[in-house]
């Protein structure tokens, strides 16, 4: 079986119209949930991925909200509720330079100009006007880490390091 990329998690229905409220974990929403996207979703206790074809895409809180077609009541999608969503890597499209997957990022070590190691980036949020990576450090807390041309000065996906030039009271 090919590579698969998480892009989301159901974590409840929506509605009794077959919509699933799912958060993200994907910084292209507009490509991964267009109607006629293919998705697999992977459940709990399962093997094999069911195949979803998105149906509908919207917005609500903090949420997306999906329809798949063939589903469509909530007794169809209550199932899903915890299951992780996912496109295989032939999905994938190429990046314009200095853009990065998730995937790419998450567990990469973190140094400053200096050398010294920082930690290890754990999560990817994505607030508003830039990402914000989270570095978890071996002792203390974790380091939020702002994805800007001012403070990340290297990313080499190829051997999972980035080096970083912390602004004042990043590290504090």
């Amino acid at each position: 079986m090919e590579k698969m990329y998480n892009v989301g998690k159901i974590v409840n229905t929506h509605g009794l119209m077959g919509e699933v409220r799912v958060i993200s974990r994907t910084d292209f929403k507009e490509a991964r949930y267009e109607p006629g996207s293919q998705l697999f979703l992977f459940r709990k206790n399962e093997k094999e991925p069911v195949t979803l074809i998105v149906k509908s895409h919207r917005t609500h809180k903090n949420f997306d909200l999906l329809t798949f077609e063939g589903y469509n009541g909530i007794n169809q999608v209550e199932n899903m509720k915890e299951g992780l969503l996912k496109v295989s890597e032939k999905d994938l499209d190429e990046l314009e330079e200095n853009a990065f997957y998730f995937h790419e990022i998450i567990g990469c070590t973190v140094y400053k100009t200096d050398g010294t190691e920082l930690g290890k980036i754990t999560e990817i949020l994505t607030p508003g006007a830039n990402d914000v990576w989270v570095v978890k450090q071996e002792k203390g807390k974790e380091l939020l880490i702002p994805y800007i041309a001012d403070v990340v000065k290297d990313v080499d996906v190829q051997k999972k390091e980035i080096v970083i030039e912390p602004m004042e009271g990043l590290l504090d």
